[in-house]
């Protein structure tokens, strides 16, 4: 591993240890290749599996390996109608398995998250029986302003473009704090805990991944 990659490690495995004061499960990974085959691993085939919007389980491969046929996939994309998206919605929160990104994590282990329509930090929250999320090591933050920092400078503008939103940070590259009706920060959330204990696994990755 490179200087800055063993530099991500140790502050990852200090970022562990705090997760697991947390009730949340943490684990250290040199390249997606082997954390994408410890999460099929994880995962029983036949389990139901969706996910929230994020670059980072697309980059690593993930989302190309739950496409196996082992499992039963739950894509609200696919849906047709306002109705058919909040079935599917429905379907994601009782889903074994949820997978996706965090927008930021501190050191003491703490998640923070901003979402549009909510459906991703809802189903954090509450629902799916476990959550799997990838974190590269550009997500890795000092403190919770620096995550909320992070977010509005870095993730949001780079999302709007990904989405083509109309809103400030898509013109200018950084926030304006808008109530735009493409808005993608409506929602604010940080996790400090999670109330069951391992339901929550975030696996880091020393690489570069998503925004």
């Amino acid at each position: 591993m490179t200087p800055k990659q063993l530099a991500f490690k140790a502050a990852a495995e200090t970022t562990i240890k705090n997760l697991n004061k947390r009730g949340m499960d943490g684990f250290f990974f040199e390249d997606s290749a082997s954390c994408v085959q410890a999460i099929l691993k994880l995962m029983e085939d036949g389990s139901s599996v969706s996910w929230g919007g994020s670059e980072s389980i697309k980059e690593c491969g993930l989302m190309d390996a739950i496409g196996s046929g082992r499992y039963t996939l739950i894509d609200r994309t696919l849906a047709k109608s306002y109705e058919e998206s909040r079935q599917l919605f429905a379907r994601s929160v009782l889903a074994d398995y949820y997978l996706m990104s965090t927008n930021a994590i501190t050191l003491e282990g703490e998640l923070i998250n901003i979402d549009g329509n909510g459906n991703r930090i809802a189903c954090l929250v509450q629902g799916p029986r476990y959550v799997i999320i990838v974190a590269g090591m550009n997500k890795l933050v000092s403190d919770v302003p620096s995550g909320y920092k992070r977010v509005k400078d870095i993730a949001s503008p780079a999302n709007t473009q990904r989405l083509s939103k109309n809103t400030p940070c898509f013109h200018t590259g950084k926030c304006g704090d808008c109530l735009s009706p493409d808005c993608i920060c409506s929602h604010t959330v940080i996790t400090r805990r999670s109330g069951i204990p391992g339901r929550i696994k975030i696996f880091f990755v020393a690489e570069e991944l998503g925004y």
